[in-house]
């Protein structure tokens, strides 16, 4: 039937031509933003999943950013640590100088002014090394204290693969300047004793033995585990639980090897439990909460700090004679021996620090990817689509023409 009232033939062309229109919108907006979901409107659920991911590669920027900042304060406390260090040396060799039995008193008291002197500058540097208001070298920052120094290390709170074991107490609460010949009532400390961990990564397995000595204190011990593993397995004392708890990404275990006192418990260093027999105690770290923090040792590099790598090195050494020269010298020599302790303590930390961040660059950059997996539009495929919707869209154009032309028809059937 024909009628002037109602052009069906018009009508089909007409949606066609607004389906190719909106289609060619839509291109042309994805090749303009270079996103095939750009909104909510164009995929509700792929547009949510990135923007959580969107957030969680911005947190872990802010992650990195903590991980830089908590590495300069490191690298401030080993500059702090290398300048101490240099002046030890300059202090060990004049009070080896001050030993000379030819010198006058004259001399050996000018010797002595420029040995205080020089001494007087190390509590000066451990104070000054100080970065966005954190210190690891003048006992503001002591590990287990409540301003103890720790840095983010991940995203998410209690990163699901992490490995914690958390030893026994101690008998009696001390502070982490006990030594573990004191705080080890239940296991006494020989020589020949040590801690082994055994780290699983994959089909390799290393192996890191501490040494534990009876005179170190609970800090030290602490300390001795982090640098011993390069920082892949760390170790915190808290003072108000008398508990040392280890830490690692990575599956361990880790073994008690007790040299003299077989049927003894664990004695605190973790949790094998005070029936366990034998000389050798084992514990296998189940998966666990975990925790997204790395708490970093803090020192006191300042004189006559007790418990600490200067604790002998105090303004009673005196080289105006012989005698107290020679144990001024011997003073230095245990000084430097602890202080590179806790240096290399420190640099282990800093590198874990810089692993850490490398890995969370890679993971950023591994969502970012994913990101755009999800979301990024095929500007090659949509170039092509282009160029056929603009010719879709003239034939449109042509046949609604056509279309809206074909009423005419009905003026013949008057003539």
């Amino acid at each position: 039937m024909t009628s002037v009232n109602t052009n069906y033939g018009a009508l089909v062309a007409l949606q066609s031509l607004n389906r190719t229109s909106n289609d060619l919108s839509e291109v042309q907006q994805r090749i303009n933003t270079g996103l095939k979901v750009g909104n909510a409107k164009d995929n509700g659920a792929v547009f949510a999943i990135a923007e959580g991911q969107r957030a969680r590669v911005a947190s872990l920027g802010a992650v990195q950013d903590g991980i830089d900042r908590a590495t300069s304060v490191i690298d401030v406390g080993l500059s702090a640590g290398e300048a101490i260090g240099d002046i030890l040396k300059q202090l060990k060799d004049k009070a080896v100088a001050a030993q000379a039995n030819d010198l006058s008193q004259d001399q050996r008291d000018a010797l002595h002014a420029d040995f205080n002197a020089l001494r007087n500058q190390i509590d000066q540097i451990a104070n000054a090394a100080t970065f966005n208001g954190s210190n690891l070298v003048n006992g503001t920052n002591l590990t287990g204290g409540s301003a103890a120094f720790t840095v983010l290390t991940s995203d998410i709170g209690g990163t699901s693969g992490a490995y914690e074991l958390e030893g026994t107490a101690f008998a009696t609460l001390y502070s982490s300047t006990a030594t573990l010949e004191t705080a080890n009532g239940a296991l006494s400390v020989a020589a020949g004793d040590n801690l082994a961990f055994t780290i699983t990564n994959g089909n390799e397995t290393t192996t890191f033995t501490i040494d534990v000595v009876g005179t170190d204190t609970i800090q030290q011990f602490v300390d001795k585990v982090g640098t011993a593993s390069g920082g892949r397995v760390t170790a915190t004392y808290d003072d108000t639980t008398g508990k040392i708890t280890y830490h690692s990404s990575e599956q361990f275990s880790v073994r008690y090897n007790d040299s003299a006192d077989a049927g003894k418990d664990d004695g605190g260093f973790f949790d094998g439990g005070a029936t366990t027999a034998g000389s050798t105690f084992s514990q296998v770290v189940a998966p666990g909460a975990g925790n997204n923090q790395l708490t970093v040792s803090g020192f006191d590099f300042r004189l006559g700090t007790a418990g600490q790598a200067l604790a002998g090195f105090t303004s009673s050494l005196d080289i105006s004679t012989a005698t107290g020269a020679a144990l001024a010298s011997d003073a230095i020599d245990t000084a430097l021996t602890n202080l590179n302790k806790d240096m290399a303590t420190l640099g282990a930390q800093a590198k874990a620090l810089e692993v850490q961040k490398t890995f969370l660059g890679k993971l950023s950059d591994s969502i970012e990817a994913g990101i755009g997996n999800l979301v990024d539009a095929d500007l090659a495929k949509e170039s092509a689509r282009l160029q056929a919707l603009q010719v879709k869209q003239q034939l449109g154009a042509q046949a609604l023409s056509i279309a809206n032309s074909a009423p005419s028809i009905v003026l013949s059937f008057f003539r």
